[in-house]
C-alpha cells in the first residue's frame, strides 16, 4: 500500500472517503491506481486532484459508495455501468436485515478492495465475470438455521467467503478448532483468489508439468486427502517443504497457500517501503537465504526476489517482537523453509510469465545486512 497524501498535506488511507483535515471527498481511481481529493465537475461528475498541471478524466461514485459496502472507488463518467470493478465482482451479499451482515460487508468488501489493488500491483488484470466467463466473482453468504452448510473456498472463477468470517470470535474459534496459527478475510481472499489463477495461468499452460514437479500432481483425489488431512493432521515433516500445516493437506492447497503469502510478501514490504521504514540497522542479523533456494537461479527475478526474501524475514522477526510487547499474536506465526521459498519464487514466475509484474531490488531501507 502507498503512503497517500491530500493535497492539504494530510495522510490518506485506502478506505478513506473524506479527508479529516480539509473535508474533501475522497476517491480509488483503479484505472490510474491513484487515491485523492475530488474536485466536483458538475452533472455529478468529479476529478482527481492530483495535480493542476495534469488534468484528470471526469469520473462518477459507485453506485455503492454510500451503502454498507461503503464503497471509495470511482467509476469513469463515460462508463454505462453504476457500480466499479470492485463491487462488480460481487454476485451474492447476505441479508441486511441481520444487523450484523452491515458490518461484515463493510469489512469482507474493504479487505477485498485491498487484495484487488495488490493484484493491480502485481500487473494481473481485474476482470469481473460479467465481462468473462474467465473473470472473478465473490458470493459472501449467511449459514442460516436450518440451512445449507456456508464453506469458504473457490469453485471457476467464484470465490464463496461465510460471512460470519468478518467476526473475530468466530475466527478464532475455528482458528484453535483446525489449529491454525493465522486466520484473517484478507488471508482467506487471498487464498481463494490463489485457486484462481492456478486456472488462469498454471492449468493448461508450460508451467502446468513444472507445478507438478514441485508441488506434487493435482490429479491426486483432491477429496480424500482433504478428509486425510483433517482426520489425521499435517504431514510430520510438512515443515521442510510447505508453508503451512494445510499447505501439506494437497498440491492445489500448497500452491494456493504459496500464492497468499506471495502477496502478504509482496503487499506489506511495499507498504513498509512507501512509508519509508527503516530495518536496515535494526541490530537482528539473520542467516540469509541464498540463490540456491530460489526455483530458477537464472530468471530476471532472481536477485530481486532473493533481496525481499530476506528483507521479509527480518521485517517479520521485528513486527513479531514488536506484537508480543503489545501482548499480541505474532504478525507472521510462520518460518520460511528452503523448499516454502522455492514455492514462492516459482509464484514470481509464472506472475511474470503470464504478463504480471516483475519485481525491482528491495530499497537500502530494507537491506539485511
Amino acid at each position: 500500500m502507498k503512503a497517500f497524501q491530500c493535497t492539504c498535506g494530510q495522510p490518506l488511507f485506502f478506505h478513506n472517503d473524506v479527508c479529516l483535515g480539509c473535508g474533501s471527498a475522497i476517491a480509488y481511481d483503479p484505472t490510474s491506481r491513484l487515491l485523492g481529493p475530488l474536485a466536483p465537475l458538475g452533472d455529478d461528475t468529479w476529478s482527481l486532484v492530483v495535480d493542476e498541471r495534469d488534468p484528470r478524466p471526469a469520473f462518477r461514485f459507485c453506485e455503492h459508495r454510500v451503502d454498507a459496502v461503503g464503497c471509495n472507488w470511482l467509476i469513469p463518467a463515460e462508463a454505462q455501468r453504476t457500480a466499479c470493478v470492485s463491487c462488480r465482482m460481487t454476485r451474492t451479499i447476505p441479508s441486511l436485515s441481520n444487523p450484523l451482515n452491515a458490518t461484515r460487508l463493510e469489512i469482507i468488501e474493504t479487505s477485498k478492495r485491498r487484495v484487488l489493488y495488490g493484484l493491480q500491483v502485481c500487473g494481473l488484470p481485474l476482470v469481473p465475470k460479467d465481462e468473462s466467463a474467465n473473470g472473478l466473482a465473490f458470493d459472501f453468504l449467511e449459514e442460516l438455521p436450518g440451512g445449507p452448510c456456508v464453506t469458504t473456498g473457490h469453485v471457476e472463477g467464484l470465490v464463496t467467503i461465510n460471512v460470519a468470517e468478518a467476526d473475530a470470535d468466530y475466527r478464532e474459534r475455528n482458528r484453535t478448532s483446525f489449529h491454525e496459527p493465522y486466520r484473517t478475510v484478507i488471508g482467506h481472499l487471498r487464498h481463494e483468489i490463489g485457486h484462481h489463477y492456478w486456472d488462469e495461468l498454471v492449468r493448461d499452460t508450460p508451467w502446468l508439468q513444472k507445478f507438478r514437479d514441485l508441488f506434487g500432481s493435482e490429479e491426486i483425489d483432491y477429496p480424500q486427502a482433504l478428509r486425510t488431512y483433517y482426520d489425521n493432521g499435517p504431514k510430520l515433516d510438512w515443515a521442510d517443504h510447505c508453508i503451512s500445516a494445510y499447505a501439506s493437506s494437497h498440491p492445489w492447497e500448497d500452491w494456493a497457500e504459496s500464492w497468499a503469502h506471495y502477496l502478504h510478501l509482496r503487499a506489506t514490504l511495499q507498504t513498509v517501503d512507501s512509508f519509508s521504514l527503516d530495518t536496515s540497522k535494526t541490530p537482528f542479523r539473520i542467516t540469509p537465504f541464498t540463490r540456491d533456494a530460489l526455483y530458477d537461479e537464472s530468471a530476471p527475478s532472481a536477485e530481486p526476489f532473493l533481496g525481499w526474501i530476506n528483507a521479509w524475514v527480518k521485517l517479520t522477526t521485528v513486527l513479531n517482537e514488536t506484537a508480543r510487547s503489545m501482548g499480541q499474536p505474532d504478525v507472521y506465526p510462520f518460518v520460511l523453509s528452503r523448499t516454502a521459498v522455492r514455492k514462492l519464487h516459482f509464484v514470481q514466475c509464472v506472475v511474470e510469465a503470464g504478463g504480471g509484474r516483475g519485481i525491482v531490488p528491495p530499497p537500502k531501507l530494507l537491506a539485511t545486512a
